[in-house]
């Protein structure tokens, strides 16, 4: 099986707490006093604590286009990207030249050529490097990664590949718009980068790392409008109804359990429980329908605390920090994304 031997994480400089993200949004978006209650409240209900954003939050008052936001992604995104490739690179003791296979992915930004050409420039990739950008798989992103990656290496076993995500939500605030799917995404929403690497099973570096032994997608028919983006001339408007959580309540336990017995696994034997942090309601929602602790999505809660939710990255945060597991742990990744779309990944530490 295809193994994942290290990780590097990034997050820009700009620190803000959540009540001073809450007062500047306050003040442009909300034009009564009960639009800043409801605000207020809806920001308060994320239990975040904090975010991390690519410019200081009085900046982004005056990105008003898709030309500006998709052009400041641009510029800042590469940066992000490119430290968390060097950290991950370096931890593991490689060079960006011995890698073989870049599977890259965000929903916050577009080109052509895409990001990770420059990435691939800047830091000094192999002519031959074999890419897949990917744009519009959302939150499940970072999962969708490893799984395919996976899949790629079971194939090519000696090689080398990376899973890059970078995400600047932040560059998605709508200024205009006042609906209640716009204050819930400025109240959760942060930027981040993450790269996993991953090498096959007949690499030298395989007998240490987390082991991927399956993976599922699944894609809930009817339900396109739930979760996702709306490109226009300001931007990117998120699109987010309020019945995901009962999409989660209704099929997820029984849909990780299929997966699971296919795999000749069950929940019971699951140590490990990496969840993307979407939001507390997701977060509550995944930890109901699969009957566990409060505490063992921990890592998930104490990344949206500290980061926001910053889409495809944020998963891979939380397995950043839940790298270190005893000999013979399983886990179970997971995210869900615009389709809507659960991405499930089965980890094996060795």
């Amino acid at each position: 099986m295809a193994v994942i031997i290290e990780i590097g994480t990034a997050l820009p400089a700009y620190v803000h707490d959540q009540s001073e993200v809450t007062e500047v949004l306050a003040s442009q978006l909300a034009k009564s006093d009960s639009a800043r209650a409801v605000l207020s409240r809806i920001h308060e209900a994320t239990k975040i604590e904090q975010r991390h954003f690519v410019m200081p939050i009085q900046d982004y008052v005056s990105v008003d286009s898709f030309s500006k936001s998709n052009g400041l992604f641009t510029e800042h995104a590469l940066a992000l990207a490119a430290q968390a490739t060097q950290s991950a690179l370096s931890k593991a003791g490689l060079e960006a030249k011995q890698v073989d296979y870049l599977f890259f992915t965000t929903v916050t930004g577009v080109g052509a050529p895409s990001l990770d050409v420059l990435l691939a420039s800047q830091l000094g990739f192999r002519s031959d490097l074999k890419r897949i950008p990917s744009f519009g798989l959302g939150c499940a992103g970072g999962a969708a990664g490893i799984a395919r990656v996976a899949d790629y290496l079971r194939g090519h076993p000696t090689e080398i590949a990376l899973v890059v995500s970078v995400e600047l939500c932040s560059l998605t605030i709508q200024w205009q718009d006042r609906s209640m799917a716009n204050f819930v995404g400025t109240g959760i929403f942060g930027d981040g980068a993450a790269t996993v690497v991953m090498v096959g099973e007949d690499h030298p570096l395989a007998s240490n790392g987390i082991g991927v032994s399956a993976s599922r997608s699944i894609l809930y028919p009817d339900t396109e409008q739930m979760i996702g983006w709306q490109i226009g001339t300001s931007g990117m408007s998120l699109m987010l109804e309020a019945g995901v959580p009962e999409i989660i309540g209704q099929n997820f336990a029984r849909d990780v359990d299929a997966f699971l017995a296919a795999s000749g696994s069950s929940r019971a034997e699951v140590d490990v429980w990496v969840a993307h942090p979407g939001g507390p309601k997701i977060l509550d929602g995944f930890t109901s329908a699969l009957g566990l602790e409060n505490d063992e999505l921990s890592a998930s809660w104490g990344v949206m605390k500290r980061a926001g939710n910053m889409s495809s990255a944020a998963v891979l945060h939380v397995l950043s920090e839940m790298f270190t597991q005893p000999s013979k742990s399983k886990g179970l990744l997971f995210a869900l994304g615009p389709g809507v779309t659960v991405e499930l990944v089965l980890l094996e530490w060795s």
